[in-house]
C-alpha cells in the first residue's frame, strides 16, 4: 500500500533532514527512537504514515508497527474500535490493520476479477461499520452485521438499514429550510460504509465519501443525502451500491437522522436481489482498487457518468420500442389489407 502514497504528503520534520552542514542544528535521523515512535509517529494521520514508511527502510520498519495503524483505522473510522471488528481487523492478511487501512480506503475501483464465481463461495454474513461525520464531527457510528445466507436474504432485494422504522438520531445541524443551505451539505457531510467479509478477511468502502447529489422535499421539507461508488455488473453495464441518509426537523429545529440504508441497482432503476449483488461486491472486494486524493470529485464523476449511461440506454430502448411499435403498425396494416383483399376476391 505504501507505495501508491506520494512522498509530497508527508510533513517537512519527515521529508527533509536537517544537518550541521545545511545551517540546522541536528539531523532529524538523530532523534531518540523513543521520541519519534511516541510523539511523532503516532500524530499522522493514515496516508501520511504510509507515505512515511516509503521513504526508508528503517522509516517502514517504524511505520508497520499494528498500534499505529489501529490508531489510524480508528480515528479515521470510530465504529472500527467495536471489539469484533477490531479482532478482524487484526486477522487481514499481509500486515492486519494496515492492510485494512489500504483495502477500506480508496473510494474508487478499476478493473474487477473474473465473474465466474461460484455462488456457494459467496460471504455468509457481511459486517457494516458505518461512520457519518458533519465537517469532521463524529455524528453517526455503527457496526451492523447481516446474514447473507438465507434464502430470504438471497432472493429478495438488497437491502441493509441501520435504523429502525421509529429510530431518530439528533444532530446538533440545522434543518435546511432552503435550497441553498441544503446544498451546503454537499460539502459538509462524508459518509463511510465500508463492508468487511469475516471469512474471507477483506474490506471494501462502498462510500463516495461526500454526498453525490442532496435533495429536498419540497412539501414535507425532508432531506435526502446519496452516496454512491459505481461497480460493473453481473453480465453487462454497471450497478451503483447507493447510501441514502434520510434527515428530517425537530420541533427545535435540529437535524435529525431518521434513515440510513444501502441499495443496488442496476441501470435500468431495478434493485438487485441479494444473491447477484453478493456476486458483484465478492468481485469488487477481489478486485484492484484505485487510489487518489480527489475522492469526492471521482466518485462524482463517475456517478455522473453512470445516469449518462443510464439517459443514452433509455433512449436506444424507447427508439426499439419506437421501431416496435411502428412495425406493429404496418403488421396489422398489411393484415388488414390482406383481409379485405380476400374477402374482396370472395
Amino acid at each position: 500500500m505504501s507505495s501508491s502514497f506520494k512522498r509530497s504528503n508527508l510533513p517537512p520534520t519527515i521529508t527533509s533532514s536537517t544537518t550541521e552542514e545545511q545551517g540546522g542544528a541536528t539531523s532529524f535521523s538523530s532523534l531518540h527512537r523513543d521520541i519519534i515512535e511516541c510523539h511523532i509517529l503516532p500524530k499522522l494521520d493514515g496516508t501520511t504514515l504510509a507515505s512515511a514508511s516509503s521513504s526508508s527502510t528503517s522509516f517502514h520498519h517504524l511505520c508497520s508497527q499494528d498500534y499505529l495503524w489501529f490508531k489510524a483505522c480508528n480515528d479515521t473510522w470510530p465504529s472500527t474500535s467495536s471489539p469484533r471488528v477490531k479482532h478482524l481487523i487484526s486477522k487481514f492478511i499481509n500486515g492486519g490493520p494496515r492492510a485494512f487501512f489500504a483495502q477500506s480506503y480508496p473510494l474508487y475501483y478499476s478493473e474487477l476479477t473474473s465473474s465466474n464465481l461460484n455462488h456457494s463461495s459467496l460471504p455468509l454474513e457481511l459486517i457494516s461499520t458505518v461512520d457519518i461525520k458533519h465537517k469532521k464531527t463524529l455524528i453517526f457510528s455503527k457496526v451492523q452485521e447481516t446474514e447473507t445466507g438465507t434464502g430470504w436474504f438471497r432472493f429478495s432485494p438488497f437491502r441493509i438499514d441501520l435504523l429502525e422504522p421509529k429510530d431518530v438520531i439528533t444532530t446538533h445541524i440545522c434543518h435546511p429550510e432552503q435550497d441553498d443551505t441544503c446544498h451546503s451539505l454537499m460539502d459538509d457531510m462524508s459518509l463511510s460504509w465500508i463492508i468487511i467479509d469475516p471469512i474471507q478477511r477483506s474490506a471494501i468502502n462502498l462510500s463516495s465519501h461526500k454526498p453525490v447529489s442532496v435533495n429536498r422535499h419540497w412539501l414535507t421539507g425532508e432531506v435526502q443525502l446519496t452516496f454512491v461508488t459505481i461497480h460493473k455488473g453481473p453480465t453487462s453495464g454497471h450497478v451503483q451500491f447507493r447510501v441514502v441518509v434520510m434527515c428530517g426537523g425537530s420541533e427545535r429545529g435540529e437535524m435529525q437522522i431518521r434513515e440510513v440504508s444501502l441499495e443496488v441497482e442496476d441501470m435500468e432503476g431495478v434493485h438487485m436481489y441479494g444473491k447477484d449483488s453478493l456476486v458483484i461486491l465478492q468481485r469488487a472486494l477481489e478486485g484492484k482498487r484505485g487510489r487518489g486524493n480527489l475522492r469526492e470529485e471521482e466518485g462524482r464523476r463517475k456517478y455522473k457518468e453512470f445516469l449518462e449511461m443510464k439517459e443514452r440506454r433509455k433512449e436506444k430502448q424507447l427508439k426499439r420500442e419506437e421501431v416496435m411499435d411502428v412495425l406493429g403498425v404496418g403488421f396489422g396494416i398489411s393484415i388488414f389489407v390482406v383481409f379485405w383483399w380476400f374477402m374482396l376476391c370472395t
